[in-house]
């Protein structure tokens, strides 16, 4: 399976939790992210249709709100293992990087002048 970016790592986050609309997924993103990742509009519709097409989301109901198209979206089961399976991989890097982080000091590699 390969990697998947940043930002669609975090759509797919944000709907673990269940069903959500549009805008409702660019909040949870931002959240996430420590403000770090901002979605426009367009990019997250791109994104949708394209993990609807894959199978990895589907929609998950309409509404109107204040005279506007609510779509809501939610994981299916291949979306759900697709995103475990990225966690654990993101998770594995994360831990090895820590670990050698964690070396004792004579074993850290020398940083060049200007970045200590």
């Amino acid at each position: 399976m390969k990697e998947i970016r940043e930002p669609t790592f975090l759509v797919l986050v944000a709907l673990a939790d269940g069903r959500r609309h549009g805008y409702g997924i660019i909040q949870d993103v931002e959240r996430l992210s420590n403000g770090q990742t901002t979605l426009r509009a367009g990019t997250l519709y791109a994104t949708l249709d394209r993990l609807t097409s894959e199978g990895h989301i589907e929609e998950a109901g309409e509404e109107i709100v204040d005279g506007r198209l609510r779509r809501y979206y939610r994981l299916t089961m291949r979306g759900s293992a697709m995103l475990e399976s990225e966690s654990k991989q993101r998770l594995a890097v994360s831990k090895e990087a820590l670990r050698r982080l964690s070396r004792p000091s004579g074993r850290r590699p020398r940083l060049a002048p200007g970045f200590a």
